[in-house]
């Protein structure tokens, strides 16, 4: 379902269907790079332009301190996670959105392939979240200031 309100709404309702492909095919209970490797080729088939394993650099007060590979890059511009668990937990909404800090995207997907049905969550990076709620909130008092 695509939601206007949502950034990149459409691109996000594209992962999630191919997604839910890779899903109805395979089932759960393979392994998590199994289905890494589904939603690359249906992806690809979606015509989704992506980086698989890409690597990004962690930063610690502007200095670079390791590296750490998202699943996937859509479009440079959303950051798709993988699990196959049988339950999504709190640590991995916690790491997905951490990721999404560290490297400074907007939007993200968490996937669990691992349940009995898909589970997806869709990220909004918190720290872009407030600087757009205050943006918003200026523009909002600046315009009844008059």
């Amino acid at each position: 379902m695509i939601k206007e309100q949502y950034k990149y709404s459409e691109l996000t309702s594209k992962i999630i269907g191919c997604s839910m492909e890779v899903h109805k095919i395979l089932g759960n209970g393979f392994q998590e790079v199994i289905y890494q490797r589904a939603l690359e080729k249906e992806m690809a088939l979606q015509g989704l332009s992506f980086a698989r394993e890409f690597e990004m650099p962690i930063f610690y007060k502007e200095e670079q301190i390791g590296t750490r590979r998202v699943d996937f890059l859509v479009e440079e511009v959303v950051s798709v996670e993988l699990k196959a668990l049988v339950k999504l937990e709190d640590v991995h909404l916690a790491q997905a959105i951490n990721y999404l800090e560290a490297y400074n995207l907007e939007i993200g997907l968490l996937i669990n392939f691992g349940a009995k049905s898909l589970e997806f969550k869709r990220l909004i990076n918190p720290k872009n979240n407030q600087l757009n709620q205050e943006n918003h909130n200026n523009q909002l008092n600046q315009r009844f200031r008059r």
